[in-house]
């Protein structure tokens, strides 16, 4: 059973930084490429970051500079490290796994952006 589970969001003022972490289990990690996109409410999903299974990173310019994907093959996990923060990043953040046509989601985590 393919299992990707969010962590580290939450309530931060403007500026501010946090870390996400995804845990895959359940799928050979190290031959997937990992991501994370976003859904702000009434908007699409969008991607925010991609790392490849040979560590290629992508970005969008909305958060290029800002955002920082990582991924430990050891450990089954892909961070997410946001600093900079603002409100319009407020969103639910999901995890995603991708190889091939096969790909598989996370339940997502709230990250919230307010003062």
């Amino acid at each position: 059973q393919v299992q990707l589970v969010e962590s580290g969001g939450g309530l931060v003022q403007p500026g501010e930084s946090l870390r996400l972490s995804c845990a895959a289990s359940g799928i050979f990690f190290r031959s997937y490429d990992m991501g994370w996109y976003r859904q702000a409410p009434g908007e699409q999903r969008e991607l925010v970051a991609s790392i490849s299974s040979g560590s290629t990173t992508n970005y969008p310019a909305s958060v290029k500079g800002r955002f920082t994907i990582s991924r430990d093959n050891a450990k089954n996990t892909v961070y997410l490290q946001m600093n900079s923060l603002r409100p319009e990043d407020t969103a639910v953040y999901y995890c995603t796994a991708q190889r091939g046509s096969t790909d598989y989601w996370g339940q997502g985590t709230q990250v919230t952006v307010s003062s």
